[in-house]
């Protein structure tokens, strides 16, 4: 709760600003809407896509689809992607794969996905140095302390854990399994492209989305700089503990916006729409989805 509460408490400070932005919004032209919510509508796909690099067997298509449809409304009622995994874990396990390799292929496609995403970032800024400056994003003095005493409390917790003789079973024997399975993926040039295409695409079709968006809205930055705009927040808030990133993706994507040139009240209203057109519409019909693929037993 407590991003959620520091990003209200910044949206109150901007009111004015976020108002403005709101105005905006019936000024979109609506066939760069149409053609964005159309993009959006490939993101699902593309997670499938992934998904099904992670395991050797043959996943149905068809459910799998479905699922992660689905999956994006359980997003938003936990923290950090836990719902979107416990779905994509009950599938797994729903087609007849251990809990053991079900996690290994979790593990795989996170790692996948924040590799594509951090990879698509850094060729971008190679190709285009200029397009964010950070320096604008950064304070004028970084809270040095803060970030030394959290560094020093995960090391303490991590070497706590580590020193209890179960816990390194556990996690040997997961690591073990995890790259027992990543070899044999890596080994299947279908499942290989599957995985690595898919964890390329799917933030590729988002930044997308977010270009569509600002074309409707005739934010003067260039597409390059708008899609970098993009992965950079993404990344930065990707810690970030709020169910789908609620608050904290919006307040980081203005400032991405604004620090790439544009103007605060239609870079406002660009990732109003943004968000609109990839979280808050597909939530309803997504959240009937999963009841009915629970009601079907497909998870």
């Amino acid at each position: 709760m407590l991003p959620l509460l520091l990003v209200a408490v910044v949206a109150v400070r901007q009111r004015e600003v976020l108002a403005e932005g709101l105005g905006l919004v019936t000024t979109a032209r609506w066939p760069w809407l149409l053609a964005a919510a159309g993009l959006t509508c490939l993101t699902w796909p593309a997670a499938a896509c992934t998904r099904q690099g992670a395991v050797l067997e043959r996943l149905p298509g068809r459910r799998l689809v479905a699922t992660q449809f689905a999956a994006g409304a359980a997003n938003h009622l936990l923290p950090t992607g836990l719902g979107a995994s416990a779905v994509n874990l009950r599938f797994m396990a729903v087609c007849g794969l251990s809990t053991a390799r079900s996690s290994a292929a979790l593990a795989l496609y996170l790692l996948a996905e924040s590799v594509g995403r951090v990879g698509l970032l850094a060729a971008l800024l190679v190709a285009f140095p200029d397009a964010l400056p950070f320096g604008a994003l950064l304070p004028d003095e970084a809270p040095a302390g803060p970030l030394l005493v959290a560094g020093a409390v995960l090391v303490l917790v991590v070497g706590g854990l580590a020193a209890v003789r179960r816990v390194r079973t556990v996690v040997a024997g997961f690591l073990r399994t995890a790259l027992r399975e990543a070899r044999s993926v890596h080994a299947r040039p279908a499942r290989a492209v599957a995985l690595w295409g898919g964890a390329l695409a799917f933030p590729a079709l988002q930044a997308g989305v977010l270009v569509l968006v600002a074309r409707a809205f005739g934010l003067a930055v260039p597409s390059a700089h708008l899609a970098v705009a993009y992965l950079a927040a993404t990344v930065a808030v990707a810690l970030v503990p709020t169910p789908g990133g609620i608050g904290s993706v919006e307040a980081a994507l203005v400032v991405a916006l604004v620090a790439a040139g544009g103007a605060a009240a239609p870079a406002t209203a660009v990732v109003v729409v943004f968000r609109l057109l990839t979280v808050w519409l597909p939530l309803l019909p997504g959240a009937l989805t999963l009841a009915a693929l629970v009601r079907m037993k497909v998870i």
